[in-house]
């Protein structure tokens, strides 16, 4: 049986590093999908040092010619397209008085646009494979319930799951699952800046900003990256093959549903 391969949008840092080692780990070649070429190629160049295959693409996720062109090359480099990761976003703090045309454009092309020219462009290996199909998109706790501050992220984190509902249903007939994972608080470079916004913006430290969101987590804990990473493992497997159209909270019990 060959090598599954799995692409992971934005998987040369935080959330999506992690994702795209666990992935390597799980026996999967990993393709890290990434704005920041070089970071990625440091990521694929640790993975094949630890003996898992990996490769590094450039990738642009709001370009829909650049989405389409490095999933190609995937396919080519890697020898198959079986899971695509749909992980890299923005997130700026916006309090509603603050969005401009301009950022709405760049967050909504980045977190929403992006995911669907990812789908579109996974879709299209799988149709030429032949081959079942698992995409999985990066929603967020935000995105269950309204964050404060998070104007922007927070509604394309709720479209993001809508588009998966939408997708599943679409797709379920080709035997191809749509699932979201939503991340709460999670120890990355993103979430130390929202806080430290948030918390400027109320006069506040950046202790005090991350506690605005960290308060509620019934585990008393916040997440490291792997945490999340287990989770999107799990819809990446076979363990998943009967789930379709669902959000995963992986948020240590802020919110239950």
């Amino acid at each position: 049986m060959s090598q599954k391969v799995a692409m992971v949008t934005g998987g040369a840092q935080g959330i999506g590093e992690a994702i795209s080692r666990r992935l390597s780990k799980d026996g999967f070649a990993v393709a890290i999908a990434d704005l920041n070429e070089a970071k990625a190629a440091e990521v694929a160049a640790a993975i094949e040092k630890d003996g898992g295959k990996a490769v590094a693409v450039k990738l642009d996720v709001s370009n829909r010619d650049n989405f389409f062109a490095a999933v190609r090359d995937v396919a080519d480099q890697l020898g198959g397209f079986d899971v695509l990761v749909n992980n890299a976003g923005l997130g700026p703090t916006t309090p509603i008085d603050t969005i401009t045309p301009e950022l709405f454009d760049k967050v909504y092309h980045i977190n929403v646009a992006g995911d669907i020219w990812g789908i579109q462009a996974a879709l299209e290996q799988f149709r030429k494979n032949g081959t079942a199909g698992k995409i999985i998109n990066a929603t967020s706790q935000a995105g269950v319930v309204g964050n404060p501050n998070l104007s922007l992220y927070s509604s394309t984190k709720f479209a993001v799951r809508g588009l998966t509902q939408v997708a599943a249903r679409d797709l379920a007939e080709e035997n191809i699952t749509v699932n979201a994972y939503a991340p709460g608080i999670v120890k990355t470079p993103m979430m130390f800046d929202i806080a430290h916004q948030v918390g400027q913006n109320a006069g506040k430290d950046d202790e005090w900003g991350m506690q605005t969101f960290a308060k509620d987590i019934a585990l008393k804990r916040l997440s490291e990256p792997e945490d999340v990473a287990a989770a999107v493992a799990f819809l990446a497997g076979p363990d998943s093959n009967y789930i379709t159209g669902q959000t995963i909270e992986v948020d240590g019990g802020m919110q239950f549903h």
